[in-house]
């Protein structure tokens, strides 16, 4: 299936799909956002559904806001511009993928991230989030928030990635899928199979950084992004910064650039098909 791709608007919000219209995990201060209520019997821990909230309370997501998330929306889009892109099945006119990306000034959660802060060069993308049986349309999604950072001058694209199982340099030990979100429960490796630095480093990551409301939906898989071109710059167990560059080799820069080169190599060669050696200015050969 090829997906139609296009920008975000105030007026396809009411048709995004439920979880990419109501959940704020990025777009709200985690502050405000208010502390899950707790349940009956103390400790518990709860998952509420497939790759949603994780964490302590009962099965009330602490994230949802409809209200906020449109108004986060129409704020960015007001002040900056696009910020979201939209894959719609054409022969159903459904949207099945969301991606969202702005600057880590506007995102809130982005401060909160062991790897933080986002480099100042760069745009945060947040989410890429596919329904169920349309995972392929990920792919044209980040592709589609490229292209729109190019042509408007953007440096570089950077993203927390979350690392579904391998060691803590933020790589991942598994083949990528084409899926960019993460499932609830990662597969992690067997524990016994860990080394002694992977352990202690994950267990320093938990003491130091404890995360316990995650929506897991929201958060991109490292291997997705590395499989997508983006390199670790902030390499960490759980939550490692990923960044790509704009400027190098990607989009009509790169091949405009090649072919100026081209030209300066033809202009160079006479029609003898020797190359000429060019002298500075006021010296002779």
């Amino acid at each position: 299936m090829e997906p139609v791709v296009s920008r975000l608007t105030l007026e396809s919000f009411e048709s995004l799909p439920p979880h990419a219209r109501r959940c704020v995990f990025w777009e709200v201060d985690p502050g405000m956002a208010g502390p899950l209520d707790q349940p009956e019997s103390a400790g518990h821990t709860e998952v509420v559904g497939r790759g949603e909230i994780v964490g302590r309370g009962v099965a009330r997501a602490p994230f949802e806001s409809e209200f906020d998330k449109e108004a986060w929306i129409s704020s960015v889009l007001l002040e900056w511009g696009a910020c979201g892109q939209l894959a719609t099945d054409p022969a159903t006119g459904v949207i099945v993928g969301t991606a969202f990306y702005a600057p880590p000034g506007r995102v809130p959660r982005s401060r909160l991230f062991p790897t933080s802060p986002v480099s100042a060069d760069a745009i945060l993308l947040t989410s890429i989030q596919v329904e169920p049986g349309y995972e392929e349309v990920a792919t044209p999604l980040l592709d589609a928030v490229l292209v729109d950072l190019m042509r408007r001058g953007v440096r570089a694209v950077e993203a927390f990635g979350l690392v579904r199982g391998g060691g803590p340099d933020g790589t991942g030990s598994g083949t990528a899928r084409r899926n960019p979100t993460p499932d609830a429960t990662p597969g992690m490796r067997d524990i016994s199979e860990w080394s002694d630095e992977e352990i202690v480093s994950v267990a320093r990551e938990i003491l130091d950084n404890p995360q316990p409301d995650l929506c897991t939906r929201c958060l991109l898989d490292a291997a997705f992004l590395k499989a997508s071109g983006f390199d670790v710059v902030a390499s960490h167990a759980r939550f490692p910064r990923l960044r790509l560059e704009l400027d190098e080799g990607l989009g009509w820069k790169s091949e405009v650039e090649g072919a100026l080169e081209k030209l300066v190599v033809m202009a160079a060669i006479d029609m003898t098909g020797r190359e000429r050696t060019f002298a500075p200015v006021g010296r002779r050969l």
